[in-house]
């Protein structure tokens, strides 16, 4: 298995295929690499293309809000994104694209460890939990995959589009609390 710096370094390094070339930076992950909880993202975006984080942009600043309110430090948690590389106007990584660079996060995934894997968005529960993934039927219902225990939630960007399903989001985050404390 690799070591985080391996795994970095040739993720930073990907040219395998063609966001590499319009990339301003690889946004790998952030946080705990001991976290108990991982979030998943699809992409990167704008800002986090900028600055190599993922989720600093107004949908991070929700998702930190929705931290907050239920008691999760960001610090103790590890976020990342199924695509490393942002895709051309934000639109939705391409199958190839997300099979290009799955095994990053897998590997990812592999050396946290983390007792529950959410989701954020439809897209990533589709790729990470099941391709007829229904996030409007299915959010903040918790499944085991590969030994992991998983749920989705709406991406953050949904609910700036979407403010109706914001309290949805905040009865997700609670449960989500609550089975880490039980974990």
């Amino acid at each position: 298995m690799k070591t985080w710096e391996e795994l970095e370094n040739e993720c930073k390094s990907c040219t395998a295929c063609p966001l590499s070339e319009t990339r301003t930076n690889c946004v790998f992950g952030a946080g705990s690499k001991s976290a108990s909880l991982m979030f998943v993202g699809e992409a990167p975006g704008e800002k986090e293309d900028l600055s190599g984080i993922p989720f600093v942009g107004a949908a991070g600043k929700l998702l930190d809000k929705y931290l907050c309110a239920v008691g999760i430090n960001r610090d103790e948690v590890y976020i990342a994104n199924i695509l490393k590389c942002r895709p051309p106007k934000n639109r939705d990584p391409l199958p190839s694209e997300q099979d290009m660079c799955i095994e990053y996060l897998r590997d990812q995934v592999r050396l946290i460890r983390p007792k529950i894997i959410v989701c954020l968005g439809r897209i990533a529960a589709m790729r990470l939990i099941d391709p007829g993934y229904k996030i409007t039927k299915e959010h903040g219902i918790f499944v085991e995959r590969g030994g992991f225990t998983m749920t989705a939630v709406y991406h953050p960007a949904a609910l700036l589009r979407d403010p109706r399903k914001k309290e949805d989001m905040l009865t997700d985050m609670k449960k989500i609390k609550a089975l880490l404390d039980e974990k």
